[in-house]
């Protein structure tokens, strides 16, 4: 269900984020809400790693979604406490999976992304019928009452259960599930299931941990917020709200009243509501704190390719994007050096280009082809535009040329009237994102290359007439009409690529 609504999504994911981070308050908010849509506090908190990454999303508002995920996550308990285990819904369930799968495999598009949402929805309460009937068969093989929850090193043993349980469910919702269904057929009784709910809370950083410890600076530190607060929260929950919820339930008739699969609900919620109002305060402490403990010695755009970023394709587009724009501005930039001021490029740099461009190979290698819509179009667009980056590229072998152009003053002069079009429009790296900037662009260096055809008899004459008046050889001559050669597949390989870049 995570998947296809994510798949859904898309692109919208990525506008969201952008537009509505930013103020803490409104992080916070986009985190709960986006958790809420897509049933996965996990899903969120990596995707918004990877926004990070790909320079989407500040890690100071990163830490508000993320913070706003735990929020969110606290939805499925509220579902199950409702809906769940007050009736038997496989009934229900068993049809709900059965249409969403007829849609996946006879729909297209946003439908068959709509079956598997829907398929995913009737397995979340079928598992729940499944669980109940797991959860009633343990309750009478094992007895947690050696368990007891009146020790505080007892409390603490079913805090690690609970943390144990997340991580290998690899999900705090299924474990919340799975603690409702223990507590609603008294395989547990209330104070076990609120300790669980703390272990389940502090379990949830596991994965955010592991993506982390092989990713970025940035996804190290949003996962080390992760940890923060989930541990700031569960001190909290463990020493004042817990004491309170259970003293509110034998000694108020209006809370003794709630059913106590309600009542964990409502803690869950409390949990991560009262780790959001102490966390927030101290907000931007923790994130000096953080910055100073993570530092980032790692300056490469390539940190830029992170594979955390991959679960979510939209996110991944955009890194891969952000790493071509920096490719393309590098290679133009050795293009206008060579013709400007006859720099020619170091074996180093072409070494370092050419690193980039395989690492974004391999990174788009990685994203699949999705369904038709918004995303699609987007990675083709990219696709294309790699096609570009891999001919400039090949262009720059032969940068000798460039040299040989500055001699004869004709095709110099076609040289920086091209490098004087590329100066009219890029200047900066963000150049490449401006669509209008890019048709500009693309208008005059197509008339520069419709001017040089028309021309091309008219230069060759002019490269023969130099070489006559300064008694150049055969082989020096040869040179200079390979570097028009050069020059106009220069022009039109640039040409072509704004083309792509300008497109609507």
């Amino acid at each position: 269900m995570t998947d296809s609504l994510k798949e859904m999504a898309g692109e919208t994911i990525r506008v969201w984020l952008s537009k509505f981070t930013g103020s803490t308050f409104k992080a916070v908010i986009t985190g709960m809400v986006l958790t809420l849509i897509v049933q996965s506090s996990t899903a969120t908190t990596l995707a918004t790693i990877g926004f990070v990454s790909a320079g989407v999303l500040s890690f100071a508002h990163a830490i508000g979604v993320v913070i706003g995920a735990s929020l969110g996550s606290t939805s499925t308990g509220w579902m199950v406490a409702f809906l769940g285990v007050k009736f038997s819904i496989a009934q229900i369930a068993l049809p709900l999976i059965a249409l969403g799968a007829i849609l996946k495999l006879f729909a297209k598009g946003r439908l068959a992304l709509l079956g598997l949402t829907i398929s995913g929805f009737g397995l979340i309460f079928f598992g729940i019928e499944i669980l109940q009937i797991a959860m009633s068969d343990f309750a009478s093989k094992v007895n947690l009452a050696q368990y007891s929850s009146d020790t505080f090193f007892s409390q603490c043993l079913i805090i690690v259960i609970g943390i144990v349980m997340t991580i290998l469910m690899q999900s705090s919702s299924a474990a919340v599930t799975a603690t409702i269904a223990a507590l609603a057929t008294n395989a547990i009784d209330l104070q076990q299931a609120l300790c669980l709910v703390i272990g389940l809370n502090i379990g949830t950083v596991f994965t955010s941990v592991l993506a982390g410890i092989s990713s970025t600076v940035d996804a190290k530190r949003t996962a080390a917020v992760h940890v923060f607060f989930k541990i700031i929260a569960a001190i909290f929950a463990l020493f004042i709200l817990m004491p309170v919820f259970l003293w509110l339930y034998k000694n108020n008739t209006y809370v003794a009243a709630w059913d106590s699969i309600i009542l964990v609900a409502a803690y869950h919620t409390c949990f991560s509501l009262a780790g959001i109002l102490i966390f927030l305060p101290f907000l931007k402490k923790i994130e000096q704190l953080i910055v100073s403990l993570i530092p980032d010695r790692s300056p490469s755009i390539l940190k830029l390719l992170d594979k955390t970023s991959l679960s979510v394709p939209a996110l991944a587009i955009s890194a891969a994007n952000k790493v071509m724009n920096y490719c393309l501005y590098d290679v133009l930039s050795m293009v206008k050096k060579a013709i400007q001021d006859g720099t020619i490029p170091s074996s180093y740099q072409l070494a370092k280009i050419d690193e980039f461009i395989m690492a974004l190979k391999h990174y788009l290698d990685a994203i699949p082809i999705l369904e038709e819509g918004e995303e699609q179009r987007n990675l083709v667009r990219l696709l294309r535009i790699m096609v570009y980056l891999k001919v400039l590229r090949s262009d720059l072998e032969a940068i000798e040329s460039a040299e040989e152009l500055r001699e004869e003053p004709s095709i110099y002069q076609l040289g920086l009237d091209y490098i004087n079009i590329l100066n009219n429009y890029l200047n900066q790296i963000e150049d490449f994102s401006s669509q209008k900037n890019m048709a500009d662009l693309n208008m005059d260096l197509f008339d520069l290359k419709q001017w040089s055809e028309n021309h091309r008899t008219d230069l060759r004459a002019h490269i023969v007439s130099y070489a006559h008046d300064h008694q150049l050889s055969a082989a020096k001559s040869l040179e200079l009409f390979a570097a028009q050669r050069w020059l106009d597949r220069l022009i039109a390989h640039s040409q072509r690529l704004a083309n792509v870049l300008g497109e609507q």
